[in-house]
């Protein structure tokens, strides 16, 4: 692990900055040497006090061809996880026209711990004057999406930290009983279901779908994948998925939006630079285990030369602690 940067390396940081604003190699090894984003905010917040200017405003304002992908990553390493996660919902609801990425509000409301998405409502209302439950409330036309995050909003507030393994069996009896136990072949129970997820914390609910295959030999959504599949199937098997293993999910993501039939930066850039210092370690050794290849390599096969993939690449091979 590095030793956290001194002030005066914080300083001499930022007149190299100053005098190579437009030198984006130079940024892009500047701030990804930094071993915490953290310390990528110390920079920003130096550099206004020395030159009266915003890093942040001027990366993420910046177009320069292909350049701006990279100085929008950059970007966003200097501002805390939950105002960048602020950003990500946002865009994830109002970017592209009756297209809602409600995948990237699911990250955002199974993925995060109950503090931190507290955080990530404080930092929504503060910057765009909006609140982020009311937005999604609103999107039109409805989705069972939509169904799912405020109950998943619900469930971030339970109170107690602790999980239940009785709460998990009473849990994944009741999704059985409701589902592949009644007579007419497998239903889905849309009321039982969200109650589940709203009342149950999100460690809770891992362990309850855990219990569930544990005790019926395969995973509550295994039914969803045939006849019985549905809008609110699918949102919920999606759910189900990345609550039961999140490397894995986002492993699988990045091979999905890197070998597609076109590279989808943005979700690319999205997941690496949320899980950078999180489950990095974790999301490459089940690529490699899954691919046999290192996700290293697979971003500089599937990403042409340039300072945008040694960013990406740099972000995957950051030391990173698993949270």
């Amino acid at each position: 692990m590095e030793e956290p940067i001194s002030q005066s390396s914080i300083e001499d940081i930022c007149k190299q900055i100053h005098g190579n604003l437009g030198n984006i190699t130079l940024l892009v090894r500047v701030f990804t040497s930094q071993s915490m984003q953290h310390e990528c905010q110390k920079i920003r917040e130096k550099y206004m006090e020395m030159y009266n200017e915003d890093l942040f405003d001027h990366l993420h304002n910046k177009i320069d061809g292909g350049a701006s992908k990279t100085c929008t990553i950059l970007s966003l390493l200097m501002i805390n996880p939950h105002e960048r996660d602020a950003i990500v919902a946002k865009n994830a609801i109002f970017k592209e026209r009756d297209c809602v990425n409600y995948k990237a509000l699911i990250e955002i409301y199974v993925g995060r711990k109950s503090s931190h998405f507290f955080l990530i409502q404080q930092a929504y209302q503060s910057k765009f004057r909006r609140h982020l439950d009311q937005d999604i409330m609103s999107i039109e036309p409805p989705h069972s999406y939509q169904k799912i995050l405020m109950a998943l909003s619900a469930s971030q507030k339970a109170h107690s930290a602790d999980v239940s393994v009785h709460i998990g069996k009473c849990d994944a009896q009741r999704l059985f009983q409701t589902g592949e136990a009644t007579s007419g072949g497998f239903k889905i129970d849309e009321g039982i279901v969200l109650e589940i997820l709203s009342k149950r914390s999100i460690p809770q609910l891992k362990l309850t779908f855990s219990i569930y295959k544990h005790i019926y030999g395969h995973s509550y959504t295994k039914h969803f994948k045939n006849k019985y599949h549905g809008e609110f199937q699918e949102a919920l098997r999606f759910v189900v998925k990345f609550l039961r293993n999140p490397p894995k999910y986002y492993a699988k993501a990045l091979e999905t939006n890197m070998k597609g039939k076109t590279t989808n930066e943005s979700s690319l850039e999205r997941i690496i630079t949320s899980q950078s210092e999180i489950n990095m370690k974790n999301i490459r050794k089940l690529y490699k285990n899954i691919y046999e290849m290192d996700l290293r390599d697979a971003i500089i096969e599937s990403i042409p030369i340039g300072d945008y993939r040694d960013l990406l690449v740099r972000l995957t091979m950051k030391s990173n602690n698993d949270l």
